[in-house]
């Protein structure tokens, strides 16, 4: 909440309101009730309306969206890394979420450092160039291919999901940097010295566990 703008001072109900409903949607998806996750979320929403109106106007609509918003970017996006652990051979397949995000991250860094000419996104990120995307795409595809050999998975399978998911962390990575410019906060966090905070880390993971996931269940 505090990333996208909400202070805890003088939001205390929000905040408290995030928690109970990113418990209650864990807690359903962990003991497998996945038919009421969708219901907790939209019950969040609901009570998240009511605290709005009961609190009016000290909490605005703006806070009331942010706070959704929150629950839904990071309590719910993340939570595909567990939903994919739980499915067959999850404990292999769940890696490629990192393999993914953190992979191209990697080789995009070094293509870009060895021959990045044209910028992909001056205003959010001057560093990222186009060829650093290229190559760190087709190196994450490189090593979901390396990764299905060691563990006896589908190379093709393993190439195409990496590389999609490769792609798709690039834009959580730049819709993180968003976020932190509209909010005029540099890191979200302290906790890993010249990283920033976990959401720092994760930023590109939460846009690629949710298509890992689907990409798992479609293509298996």
């Amino acid at each position: 909440l505090e990333a996208t703008g909400i202070s805890l001072r003088g939001n205390l109900k929000l905040h408290i309101t995030a928690y109970i409903m990113t418990i209650i949607y864990y807690t359903s998806t962990i003991f497998g009730f996945y038919q009421f996750s969708l219901m907790s979320i939209l019950g969040g929403l609901i009570i998240l309306m009511i605290v709005y109106v009961f609190s009016y106007p000290s909490i605005t609509s703006d806070m009331v969206m942010k706070t959704f918003f929150a629950v839904v970017y990071v309590g719910v996006m993340l939570s595909f890394i567990l939903l994919t652990r739980l499915i067959p051979e999850g404990r292999i397949t769940v890696w490629l979420i990192f393999l993914s995000a953190w992979g191209c991250d990697t080789m995009a860094y070094c293509t870009g450092m060895l021959i990045g000419r044209h910028k992909m996104s001056p205003v959010l990120s001057p560093k990222k160039t186009i060829e650093g995307a290229i190559g760190g795409i087709l190196g994450a595809g490189i090593l979901g291919i390396i990764y299905a050999l060691i563990v006896q998975g589908n190379p093709f399978i393993f190439a195409i999901i990496t590389m999609v998911g490769g792609a798709l962390s690039m834009i959580g990575d730049l819709g993180a940097s968003a976020i932190k410019r509209n909010n005029n906060i540099k890191d979200y966090g302290h906790l890993i010295p010249g990283h920033g905070g976990i959401m720092d880390r994760f930023d590109s993971v939460i846009f690629v566990a949710p298509i890992i996931y689907y990409l798992l269940r479609i293509l298996q």
